[in-house]
């Protein structure tokens, strides 16, 4: 592997096109349990050095508050109310330039590697409304220059409140220079309000379910400030934990392990098998990844955090529970996982020493306000509906992290397909392949799109879209099959792991500027699996004929299957509803 090579299959790539694409899976799938996406050693190191702007620049531009004395005093107001605020704001601001989850190689992004403000601040790009039918002045998706007005507000506030001057210091320390003014940020948190209506895309990229609610918490007193800040992480935490409650989170953890930048070496190929039944014929995750995701990840999520928020208050022995999440943070990192919530893992780690660390004699049940505990409990709401509903809230507000269930689809284009999408859409980047197309070449290009594919085959849904692939299209040799993910990115200047960006709303949207004719675009959504009923339910929907099957798959077919389709083996279904033969 070389500094920007990709570490491939030893295949021929000028042949690789003419296999069958089960055998080109399996191939894939086989390879990615040693060397997990194969990411060329500069991507590891471009993310390195991300993660330490992303540490470097805040401490950096919250040193110039007045009253700090620079950068250098690091030491002495690390912990003051401001600094914690002014750390919500600038992350917010990072995300949603789109410099963090959902940036780089690992989430199909080459050239250029972000989108975000690249995007969101050209009219005419396509926007995603939550809901268009409902909500007045939200309708079309064509982005207006409204939608760049409000996100250039989103913008400048964030920056004018990490500028900004304390005001009033909330507690009795000397030297304290005291908190933002809440009114400082108002425009920011009903800018991005009216966004999250005209465009969802720009909301879930801010992470409004975590940043955009702390704003709102800055209107309180500091101490129900803290609690609030405490309840919030408690949620993440909890919300996580909950959603890993299935049987999927396993083969989440064996893909994961497989990918950590920690284990390149050949050295650690033994024990990446044992991640595996077998690692070349049963690639369903062993008793290794069961017992690390539901007792090193769920279990300890469950019971570490809670100890902390309600039983460790200020006691000293509360060091050793932040430290033990400071490593299960440290983990998620060391995995890279695709989409790459890096920066949200630090953040975490920094909210550890902070809230519960420095401020750990405030505890959580010390939330004062009446009005503060509702807006945390409707927001945390989220959370349960998410859980019970999944095809109606997005995995993001339902802190359904790690779940391994997520909306997921494959989109079909028969050939020409997507040269007419890069004739006709205006979009943040090049399509994927192309991008990858002038990185190397053509053929290795579709390698590096099939290693996308392998990483969701090797989740239970990717079985699913697998198994469902030949109800879609009738001739696999006459399309190419694209994740979704790697779909959106470009299309919509953003993409992590959320399936509703990339279901029938956007190949609509796709649609009125492309005029496919019937067969040309097809597109499997598979909707995450309700934590109430082992049932995931699909739609396959054509570009211009619109839904032409539906119906639900059952988790245990997913568990029994392989990542790629073998002979003969018809995938079960219930069709729910089927448009009528033409």
């Amino acid at each position: 592997m070389g500094f920007i090579t990709p570490e491939l299959p030893d295949v021929d790539p000028d042949t690789w096109q003419t296999r069958p694409r089960a055998a080109r899976l399996q191939i894939v799938t086989r390879h990615w349990v040693e060397h997990g996406f194969g990411t060329p050693s500069g991507v590891y190191l471009l993310y390195l050095i991300k993660i330490g702007l992303y540490v470097a620049a805040p401490a950096a531009i919250i040193s110039l508050t007045p009253g700090f004395g620079g950068l250098g005093h690091i030491g002495d107001w690390w912990t003051q109310p401001i600094v914690y605020q002014k750390a919500v704001v600038f992350t917010l601001l990072f995300e949603v330039l789109g410099l963090g989850c959902g940036s780089g190689p690992l989430t199909g992004r080459f050239m250029p590697p972000i989108g975000g403000f690249l995007f969101w601040l050209r009219p005419n790009t396509i926007r995603l409304p939550a809901w268009p039918g409902k909500v007045p002045f939200t309708a079309g998706d064509i982005r207006t220059t409204v939608d760049v007005a409000l996100y250039a507000t989103v913008l400048i506030d964030a920056l004018w409140a990490l500028l900004a001057p304390g005001s009033g210091g909330p507690v009795t320390a000397d030297g304290d220079v005291g908190l933002l003014d809440p009114v400082l940020v108002i425009p920011m948190v009903v800018a991005l309000a009216l966004l999250g209506l005209r465009d969802k895309t720009i909301f879930l990229a801010a992470r409004g379910e975590h940043y955009w609610l702390k704003l709102i918490v800055f209107f309180f007193p500091f101490i129900d400030q803290i609690a609030a800040f405490k309840i919030v992480i408690l949620g993440l935490w909890w919300g996580a934990a909950t959603s890993k409650l299935n049987h999927h989170f396993p083969y989440v953890v064996s893909v994961m392990t497989s990918n950590n930048a920690l284990l390149r070496s050949k050295l650690f190929n033994p024990l990446k098998h044992r991640l595996y039944l077998d690692p070349v014929n049963d690639l369903r995750p062993s008793w290794v990844p069961k017992v690390m995701a539901h007792v090193g990840g769920t279990t300890a999520e469950f019971l570490v955090p809670a100890i902390l928020v309600f039983v460790a208050d200020g006691q000293p022995w509360r060091w050793y529970l932040i430290g033990f999440m400071v490593l299960f943070h440290l983990n998620i990192l060391s995995n890279l996982p695709m989409g790459v919530p890096l920066e949200w893992n630090v953040f975490i780690i920094f909210s550890l020493f902070y809230l519960f660390g420095h401020y750990g004699a405030i505890r959580a049940v010390d939330l004062d306000s009446p009005l503060l505990l509702a807006i945390l409990v409707v927001a945390l709401a989220f959370v349960p509906l998410g859980n019970l509903f999944p095809e109606k809230v997005s995995f993001l507000p339902a802190m359904r992290y790690y779940a391994g269930n997520w909306a997921t689809s494959v989109w079909c284009f028969r050939v020409g397909a997507e040269a007419t999408i890069e004739a006709n859409v205006v979009k943040s980047s090049p399509l994927v392949v192309n991008q990858l197309a002038k990185l190397y070449d053509p053929a290795t290009a579709e390698i590096v799109s099939d290693k996308t594919a392998a990483f969701r085959a090797m989740h239970t849904h990717g079985r699913a879209l697998n198994g469902l692939l030949p109800r879609a299209i009738d001739d696999e040799a006459s399309y190419s099959i694209r994740e979704g993910e790697i779909v959106a990115g470009p299309l919509v200047g953003w993409n992590f792991g959320e399936g509703h960006l990339h279901n029938e709303q956007l190949l609509a949207a796709v649609q009125r500027r492309c005029n496919f004719a019937e067969g040309d675009v097809r597109v499997i959504v598979l909707e995450g699996q309700p934590i109430h009923t082992r049932k995931q339910w699909y739609r396959i929907v054509d570009a211009k004929a619109g839904v032409i099957e539906a119906g639900y798959v059952n988790v245990d077919d997913m568990l029994s299957r392989q990542p790629w389709p073998e002979p003969g083996d018809e995938f079960p279904v219930h069709v729910t509803g089927q448009r009528a033969a033409r």
